[in-house]
């Protein structure tokens, strides 16, 4: 199966190495029984497989009697946003995110334009051996139609997003950096600061599909990023993956603003304007909790993906939420991941902060995040963390995901990976040497236990 890896959100692997034409038929197919009928959005990023890719999902749909909306190259948010736009039965990201070049994915959405929950993945799953023997008589097969509004459409949702004054944005005249790594941020991010009235610098938006750096937006990605924008003059930086749904910012110093910051500064202002719940998940940083207690509001804390963060903010009802990864996820808007949803509040927070986006981050509460993983072999990741949960049991615990640790200066989350033999180490603590002090005990702990 090569590097194929399955799980609630879809499947995604190296194309010709584990993601070939039967794999994206055999699942495509069982997506289309789940689903039954009706019509389906499909959009794709940038990368050059994905038109195969959509020709491939496009087919096997059409042979199974569904109708298909093609919204082109395109942000998985604006697929999510269409799906519920057009009351579609569901739709497919052609994504593989964060992932280099070589990589791609089907991300499955169901008629909310959420990931599909849990329970429903499990349902397709079922009958994914029977899938490929049920296709549609000639006169049953689905019909194909473009959707180009799609993009436009995302867009002005955004610019009329409650609580953003357009007109304040844009007397501003914010002087920005955007870096969309040649993917499918290049189709509207540029064009949406300008929406803004930013005066744009572009940097890798470039419609080529290719990226020229590992596209994942961590710092040690972005050095160039960085100088650009400090040799610009900018007013900030704005960086998103190549399927746009995960925003990183640059300071007007050139400095990382910091993935976990994102999320914290857009709940600081949400929660300025109205109370109300919050839902990160447990590998998000502590300073989402101090901003929502100096508001008077409640956090919830959900398993590690979008998919189980979503499930928690329909559940308390959250006005706001995300991950600590750069993703902001605004119910207002739809309920995914959604870096244009970011850009337009923090513009907006920025105008009305009034001050350089260095303050901003010099304004929120103050931790350092440090994550490492550890190679177990062929022990059991169950029984390590079981352990651990023995341990540490006296503590203030978490074990939906893993296990969580809250102390009072700092917390550690390990999570076992679906994919690799490793157990991840987060820890964050006031100071970077402290969280490295502390994922490095941890490490050792479970190193002692082989």
């Amino acid at each position: 199966m090569g590097t194929l890896m399955v799980s609630i959100s879809g499947i995604r692997g190296i194309v010709g190495d584990g993601l070939d034409p039967n794999t994206i038929i055999k699942y495509t197919s069982a997506y289309a029984d789940f689903i039954g009928k009706g019509k389906i959005v499909i959009g794709r990023d940038a990368r050059i497989t994905g038109e195969m890719l959509d020709q491939l999902v496009t087919g096997t749909l059409l042979a199974k009697g569904l109708d298909v909306v093609n919204i082109g190259i395109c942000p998985t948010p604006t697929v999510q946003y269409t799906v519920t736009q057009l009351n579609a039965e569901g739709g497919i990201a052609i994504s593989a995110s964060h992932n280099p070049n070589e990589w791609n994915a089907l991300k499955l959405l169901n008629s909310t334009g959420q990931f599909m929950t849990p329970d429903e993945n499990k349902i397709m799953l079922g009958n994914i051996d029977e899938s490929e023997n049920n296709y549609s008589h000639w006169k049953n097969v689905g019909t194909t139609s473009l959707y180009t509004e799609g993009i436009q459409n995302h867009m002005n949702a955004v610019l009329r997003m409650k609580y953003i004054d357009l007109q304040a944005i844009r007397n501003r005249k914010f002087k920005v950096l955007a870096d969309c790594v040649n993917g499918a941020g290049a189709y509207v991010i540029p064009q949406l600061l300008k929406e803004f009235g930013c005066e744009v610098f572009e940097l890798d938006c470039e419609k080529t599909g290719i990226f020229p750096r590992l596209p994942e937006p961590i710092p040690e990605n972005l050095i160039n990023t960085m100088k650009a924008v400090k040799e610009s003059q900018v007013d900030l930086g704005i960086v998103v993956d190549p399927d746009v749904d995960r925003l990183v910012l640059i300071t007007d110093k050139g400095e990382a603003f910091g993935e976990e910051n994102t999320i914290t500064q857009v709940v600081k202002f949400i929660l300025s304007k109205e109370k109300g719940n919050v839902v990160v998940n447990l590998s998000t940083t502590r300073a989402v909790d101090d901003v929502a207690k100096e508001y008077g509001c409640k956090i919830f804390r959900s398993s590690v993906g979008e998919a189980n963060v979503v499930k928690k903010m329909k559940e308390v009802e959250a006005i706001i939420g995300g991950e600590g990864s750069g993703g902001v996820i605004y119910p207002a808007l739809h309920y995914g991941r959604d870096a244009l949803a970011g850009i337009g509040i923090t513009l907006q927070h920025l105008v009305e902060f009034g001050r350089p986006m260095t303050q901003l981050k010099d304004n929120l509460p103050q931790y350092s995040i440090c994550k490492k993983k550890v190679n177990i072999g062929n022990l059991d990741p169950d029984t390590i963390i079981n352990k651990m949960i023995s341990k540490y049991s006296s503590e203030k615990i978490n074990t939906d995901d893993g296990l969580r640790i809250d102390f009072n200066d700092n917390w550690v989350h390990l999570r076992k990976s679906n994919t690799e033999p490793i157990i991840r180490i987060i820890t964050e603590a006031k100071s970077a040497e402290e969280a490295e002090k502390q994922a490095n005990s941890y490490l050792s702990e479970i190193l002692e236990m082989n």
